[in-house]
């Protein structure tokens, strides 16, 4: 399971999480750093990727859309890139889960 983190999270995020997510990017690795929602949307959805994001807007457009692909959405505010990754690693066995689950769109960590 590879996640897509979004612009509004670090890319440092994407080294830290290897371990238990490999294959993972984040968006301005794959020159989505300007794309808007639907690019990354698709971008997302083509490569098999679960996005990470701080925003609700990917919450909101898979409830119009469902799956796939999933996301994520980590209702945290501001906090910093150690506090984002500790509650990543934290939820590590929900996030597999989830990505298991057919009739599951999102899921929300916080």
């Amino acid at each position: 399971m590879k996640l897509l983190l979004d612009q509004n999270l670090s890319w440092r995020l994407v080294r830290d999480l290897q371990d238990s997510f490999p294959g993972s990017r984040h968006a301005r690795e794959d020159g989505m750093d300007r794309a808007d929602d639907g690019a990354v949307w698709e971008h997302a959805k083509r490569e098999g990727f679960i996005i990470h994001s701080k925003d609700s807007d990917f919450q909101q457009r898979s409830l119009l859309n469902g799956a796939p692909p999933k996301c994520i959405w980590l209702r945290i505010g501001n906090c910093s890139t150690n506090e984002i990754k500790s509650l990543i690693r934290h939820h590590a066995d929900d996030i597999r889960e989830f990505a298991d689950r057919a009739d599951e769109s999102y899921l929300i960590l916080h």
